[in-house]
């Protein structure tokens, strides 16, 4: 058999849209014909169905009646093509059509003439799933149900409606995806029917559950199916809040800090919930006038674990309650008055006991993974909590490095104290790679320390999840492996199943492997677990721009907003979105004159001298000038000097020799980075560009086409683009200009943040304006109409 077909008729998993015409059975031939005919038409103008087509990762299967539609990548893309396809039919009489979705197991199957279609569970459930419909109904699965669940777009469409038996006695649940617009709410008859003889036959057993209370005085509790309530807030849902600190002696806090970490970390272990991430509940610290059900609201989740630790000396006392939000109502509560040495007992007792109160499936690998103590050092671990909370937050990039340092010394002692302490190994393998990668620290030293790390965990704790996500952050902040950071993400995700971390992560990894979508996908799911945590939200705005969601992108600062009003940063950033849109400064230049006047370091905060010199006024220039960093910034690992700037600067203003001497200078620091480590590809191109603006056109142009031989878009989607752009820069200061189009042209097929508005404004792209090939590429990007 040949090669490619037994590729073929391996099982994977796919997202399965299965679709017929109602009342197909009653046409006559040549209505029967017409019919499917104008279905075929329908679905082919449904643009998910063509935007999977062209990537070759549709599957088509006619049915006579209708048809099966098998997609790969994520369930999303049924439902959109059926939630298309609906929209279509809408007000159509003469065509009705029912559709249902299922994800699952499917593989090749091979006939005597090697031809090859597909079978398995995934399609078969698909159609039972439809089968259960009306026409215009659009069932769901519930396992694909649950998954459309974890992005808020979709939560409004989804209405569980049971549990029912269909063909061959298999029991599926099933959800409706409706609206205004799409879909059909009613009950579809079948189950109506179902649901009916279900009711008098749950009477029947209701009378005699009461005679047999009335005889034995028996108290009968009916256990809740865990659900989605209509507000999309799923039953398992939790976050625990920072516990109040109740020591004489506040500096106990990280202590309680520690405890109320502890069991949020357990929780999260147990796959049957969904546990918000510790950066999202920090802010709400235990006061007075703490508002309960507006914290779920905010968190969107069901239930909510408050309490309080007092130590005194070498004992603890750990209250803890558990509350449904959704009705105030205290489900559980327990305090616990033990020797210090217990604590981490206690911990693991409340996560089980919420755990059970919850009705959480625990799997045994759960149990085990909540039962380990981190640590038996307590000291250790409040080093280990205090560095956590260090790098809490580490948005502003002028505080960064100087947290970075400060938690590392903190966690280098917590590990002297107790060797075998993993998760904190774990957490300093993932900061010195941060300190590598972010060119704070780009030497081979930096880079050894973070294998070490996860080294001397791997010894005390190989099966952690904790080490798998270390092993997926050094791959991809310090190696640059993604395939292999991906296969350990696979793994930290199963023993992590709440873990915003691992999600984020993912994001990163597939951002830098060209996965856009999937990278979108995995940010938005980290979003759900962590929603409050600004970076992540910047990061998921950031990623929206290479794809050139710009709407999108500004939902997302306003959200940022919300949460640090006036954060000049951010606000900068949203200002900056019409730019790369629509080529509109006026935003930008609005924002910038209130914050010079009123907040100059906002101002600051806000300006980005790559689009300061869109405006092209001396003013502009010497602003920029002023709000970049005297010392540089670090961009793609390598620090971006202050000198550089006040060349390009120069270059718009007309001045060459200014500019000579001011690259002259950049220089120095840049060479010196490439002498160091001869292999760093953006410091190459960055030396490239600078010699371009000094006239060594042979060395720049060499040191560009180096660095884009290092690391091409295919080996990392983002550095590689930039460097790409970057060379195009270097064509364009060294009069190639044949060569700077041909890379622009490559470049903008893209994803990459080269935006309409930059290649619109800048200076820097003067020399090709009037240049057709050039123009169309800046009328290809602009805003569509």
């Amino acid at each position: 058999m040949p090669a490619e077909v037994k590729k073929e008729i391996e099982l994977e998993i796919a997202h399965v849209l299965f679709l017929d015409i109602v009342g197909y059975s009653k046409l006559s031939v040549n209505e029967q014909h017409a019919r499917v005919e104008e279905l075929n038409q329908v679905v082919r103008f449904s643009g998910q169905f063509r935007k999977a087509e062209a990537a070759g990762r549709l599957l088509k299967i006619p049915t006579g009646d209708g048809m099966a539609l098998v997609f790969y990548k994520s369930p999303e893309e049924p439902a959109q093509c059926a939630v298309e396809i609906s929209r279509a039919l809408k007000g159509n009489a003469r065509l009705q059509v029912r559709m249902g979705i299922h994800s699952g197991p499917i593989s090749g199957v091979v006939d005597v003439n090697e031809r090859t279609n597909v079978a398995g569970a995934g399609i078969n459930m698909a159609q039972r799933v439809m089968d259960c419909g009306d026409a215009g109904h659009i069932l769901l699965s519930h396992h694909v149900a649950e998954d459309l669940a974890e992005y808020e777009r979709w939560r409004p469409f989804l209405h569980d409606i049971g549990a029912f038996d269909v063909k061959h006695g298999v029991r599926v649940s099933v959800t409706n995806l409706y609206s205004d617009e799409v879909g059909n709410p009613q009950l579809p008859s079948k189950l109506a029917a179902v649901k009916k003889h279900s009711a008098h036959r749950w009477a029947e057993i209701a009378v005699a559950l009461l005679v047999l209370g009335a005889i034995v005085g028996g108290t009968f509790f009916f256990l809740r199916r865990p659900m989605r309530s209509v507000s999309g807030i799923v039953d398992k849902s939790i976050a625990v809040l920072p516990f109040e600190n109740l020591s004489s002696e506040k500096e106990n806090a990280y202590f309680a800090d520690g405890i109320q970490n502890e069991i949020l970390t357990d929780l999260a272990k147990i796959a049957d919930l969904k546990v918000i991430s510790r950066t999202s509940v920090t802010p709400y610290r235990a006061t007075e006038t703490r508002k309960l059900g507006e914290i779920a609201q905010q968190l969107g989740v069901a239930h909510l674990v408050e309490g309080s630790v007092q130590r005194v000396a070498n004992r603890v006392r750990v209250n803890a309650q558990l509350i449904d939000a959704r009705n105030d109502a205290h489900l559980w509560a327990q305090t616990y008055d033990r020797d210090l040495a217990d604590v981490f007992a206690i911990q693991s007792e409340i996560a089980k006991a919420i755990a059970d109160q919850l009705q959480a499936k625990l799997l045994p690998s759960e149990k085990a993974a909540i039962e380990k103590r981190p640590t038996s050092d307590l000291v250790a671990y409040d080093l280990y909590t205090r560095a956590r909370e260090l790098v809490g937050n580490v948005t502003d990039p002028a505080t960064t490095q100087q947290k970075l340092v400060a938690a590392i010394a903190l966690l280098q002692e917590a590990v002297a104290r107790d060797r075998q302490f993993a998760v904190a190994w774990c957490l300093l393998s993932r900061l010195h790679a941060r300190m590598y990668t972010a060119g704070y620290d780009h030497t081979v030293e930096r880079f050894k320390q973070s294998y070490a790390a996860i080294e001397a965990a791997s010894r005390f704790d190989p099966d952690a999840g904790e080490l798998h996500l270390a092993l997926a952050n050094y791959y991809y902040e310090s190696a640059r492996d993604y395939s292999r950071a991906l296969d350990e993400l696979a793994v930290a995700q199963r023993k992590l199943p709440n873990s915003a971390e691992v999600f984020q992560l993912s994001g990163y990894v597939q951002r830098r492997a060209g996965q856009w979508e999937e990278a979108t996908r995995s940010l938005e799911r980290a979003m759900q677990l962590d929603p409050r945590n600004v970076h992540t939200l910047q990061q998921l705005a950031l990623t929206y721009q290479p794809q050139r969601r710009y709407q999108d992108q500004a939902r997302i600062y306003d959200r940022v907003l919300s949460l640090i009003p006036g954060d000049g940063f951010t606000r900068g950033l949203q200002a900056l979105v019409p730019v790369d849109w629509k080529a509109d400064l006026r935003p930008y230049q609005r924002l910038m004159a209130e914050l010079t006047t009123t907040d100059p370091q906002k101002a600051a905060e806000a300006d980005d001298i790559n689009y300061t010199i869109c405006e092209r006024t001396p003013e502009a220039y010497g602003r920029g000038l002023k709000h970049y960093p005297q010392n540089g910034s670090v961009n793609n690992g390598i620090n971006y000097p202050h000198a550089y700037f006040e060349g390009v600067v120069a270059i718009c203003e007309g001045d060459r020799d200014k500019a000579r001497n001011a690259f002259n200078v950049a220089r120095g620091e840049i060479a010196a980075v490439v002498a160091r480590d001869p292999g760093f590809a953006p410091a190459i191109s960055f030396l490239g560009m600078i010699d371009a603006g000094l006239g060594r056109k042979e060395e720049a142009l060499e040191e560009g086409r180096h660095a884009c031989e290092l690391m091409p878009p295919s080996k990392d989607a983002i550095d590689g683009v930039v460097l790409a752009v970057n060379l195009a820069q270097i064509y364009v200061w060294t009069g190639e200009k044949d060569l700077a189009i041909e890379r622009l042209q490559a470049v903008e097929r893209l994803p990459t943040y080269l935006s309409y508005g930059l290649l619109e404004l800048q200076p820097i792209w003067d020399p090709l304006r009037g240049d057709p090939r050039f123009e169309k590429i800046v009328a290809s990007l602009a805003p569509k109409q």
